[in-house]
């Protein structure tokens, strides 16, 4: 049994949380901005705390992180690295800029606290489910240390080298899964504009090499009329795809698919979108 923090129940964060409290390990949360999330993870016998101390006061051995970004992942990374024991295993499943894991890292080495990056590929859903995939980040005694926890929530997980590698290759996947959801929304609304039978296009789509987890997710909803299918919200892509953008600049072509993404997504954004989830967007104007 683990004493485990864990900051950022959200959507991925709550699926994440319910398989390590289940799987017979204390939980502590912190509350944030979301509340029905924290109460509901209270609800199954985890314990929320009010301040980052109180997670010293619990011992906690492990400690999650689940943030928006490499901004906030830094700012708490300087308050937790002046309160938590020494050899605390911190599990930053944050999605960072190039760099944003190794400068973390730093900040956490400076109190011999142990860490590793270990961004997450797939959704809510498989987070519940326990199914999602690890891409991590980390030295080998870390990723040792970590290997228990990840298993809990993860059901494949993949060592890509030290911290730094998780992030390059989150952004990379993550090129390719918002590129396949941009082009699915664009798909999607052109159908609708041109009166094609969405069945009959999804089922002729999962015949050819255009198939994919993003068209199932968003498609098996979608003929639901439930646009909600992929939970990812506008503000988010912009966001990956930003980071994305200076990941490639080393390769323009590359960059400038991104950046036509970004900008498609900015746009639903700026049109009072941001909070929407991808597939929303098929139904906005």
């Amino acid at each position: 049994m683990n004493n485990v923090g864990f900051i950022g129940v959200g959507y991925m964060g709550y699926g994440i949380a319910k398989n390590i409290l289940e799987k017979g390990n204390n939980l502590f949360v912190i509350a944030n901005k979301n509340r029905k999330p924290i109460e509901k993870i209270v609800s199954k016998g985890a314990t929320e705390v009010k301040t980052l101390e109180e997670f010293k006061e619990k011992q906690v051995n492990v400690l999650i992180k689940c943030v928006t970004n490499t901004p906030i992942a830094k700012e708490i990374a300087l308050k937790l690295s002046k309160i938590l024991d020494k050899n605390t295993l911190i599990i930053d499943i944050t999605t960072h800029n190039k760099t944003g894991s190794i400068e973390t890292e730093k900040i956490y080495q400076s109190n011999n606290i142990n860490y590793i990056e270990c961004p997450v590929m797939g959704g809510p859903v498989q987070a519940e489910e326990g199914v999602l995939g690890g891409i991590v980040g980390a030295d080998d005694n870390n990723f040792k240390l970590a290997e228990p926890i990840l298993k809990l929530f993860c059901k494949n997980y993949f060592h890509f080298g030290p911290v730094g590698m998780g992030a390059k290759s989150k952004l990379l996947n993550n090129f390719l899964t918002l590129g396949n959801a941009a082009l699915i929304n664009h798909m999607a609304k052109a159908a609708k504009k041109f009166d094609l039978d969405l069945q009959k296009l999804f089922d002729v789509a999962k015949l050819g090499s255009g198939n994919s987890a993003a068209l199932i997710r968003v498609f098996d909803a979608l003929l639901a009329g439930d646009f909600k299918g992929f939970k990812f919200t506008a503000t988010n892509s912009v966001k990956d795809l930003t980071y994305i953008q200076d990941l490639l600049k080393d390769f323009p072509e590359a960059e400038k698919v991104a950046e036509d993404n970004k900008n498609y997504f900015q746009k639903a954004v700026d049109d009072g979108y941001g909070e929407n989830f991808i597939s929303e967007l098929i139904d906005k104007k």
